[in-house]
């Protein structure tokens, strides 16, 4: 289904997992985003980030914006699968085929590699896993500092990275990711701030809050610096408010 243009792919959770599975098993690069009704305001205005969205491998509804949306339109949405759930679940996948894992870490983020890399090693202690911080300023640049081309670091280390994650935020992280395809790497996945609850340096909204689909409210109200909380409180705005107004008056999908 297409929410204001933006292609949304309606699968239960076990058929999502079924498709991860799947990516695994073939020679090529698959894009997996989790599409949230920022991305898809994102996309009224960003061709680039529009035409990429809508030529991923695999589009996961994150958002209960999209939910909404999606009873707006008389369609019902079968899973809502939030991106830290995907990434521990690809993380668990990756352990247990013992397949090499890449991390592109925003290096002016809340977390950086190292203590991702820790955090992860911790929590998945038979995971191979790598990465680099690196300048989201140079994201769309395809700047040779860049993860551009693995192949060398394979050689150099012995060892491939079929995945790839993220972290730059969107927009940067999904064309960043859409810029390494080629090479070796089987599944790429932009995370936004998924490891920040890996370490544990945002605390995740109760289970109650997200069958509400009130994690939003839980957000602003956890200790962050306030560079971090300023660019939260945009967010919600564009999700809560700007969202559903354009969802309601909007006469088409």
């Amino acid at each position: 289904m297409n929410i204001l243009g933006v292609r949304v792919d309606n699968f239960s959770k076990k058929e999502i997992l079924e498709k991860i599975e799947d990516f695994f098993a073939e020679e090529k690069f698959h894009q997996i985003v989790t599409v949230n009704p920022e991305f898809v305001l994102e996309a009224q205005k960003n061709k680039k980030f529009r035409n990429i969205l809508n030529n991923c491998a695999l589009n996961v509804a994150d958002g209960v914006g999209l939910k909404f949306a999606f009873w707006r339109f008389g369609k019902h949405l079968k899973c809502r699968l939030a991106g830290v759930d995907l990434l521990e679940h690809v993380l668990t996948l990756a352990e247990e085929k013992k397949l090499g894992v890449f991390l592109a870490i925003n290096k002016d983020g809340l977390s950086n590699f190292e203590e991702i890399k820790a955090a992860a090693l911790e929590k998945y202690p038979g995971l191979v896993i790598d990465g680099m911080d690196l300048d989201i300023n140079d994201a769309d640049k395809n700047s040779p500092v860049q993860v551009r081309d693995l192949n060398q670091l394979n050689l150099e280390k012995n060892v491939s990275w079929p995945v790839l994650f993220c972290n730059f935020g969107a927009p940067h992280q999904e064309v960043f990711l859409n810029n390494q395809k080629g090479g070796k790497i089987k599944l790429a996945m932009g995370v936004g701030g998924s490891f920040d609850f890996l370490i544990g340096k945002v605390r995740r909204a109760p289970k109650i809050f997200r069958l509400l689909g009130f994690e939003w409210l839980w957000r602003i109200f956890q200790p962050q610096p306030w560079k971090f909380k300023k660019k939260r409180i945009k967010r919600i705005w564009k999700a809560v408010v700007v969202f559903p107004i354009k969802i309601i008056f909007s006469k088409n999908i």
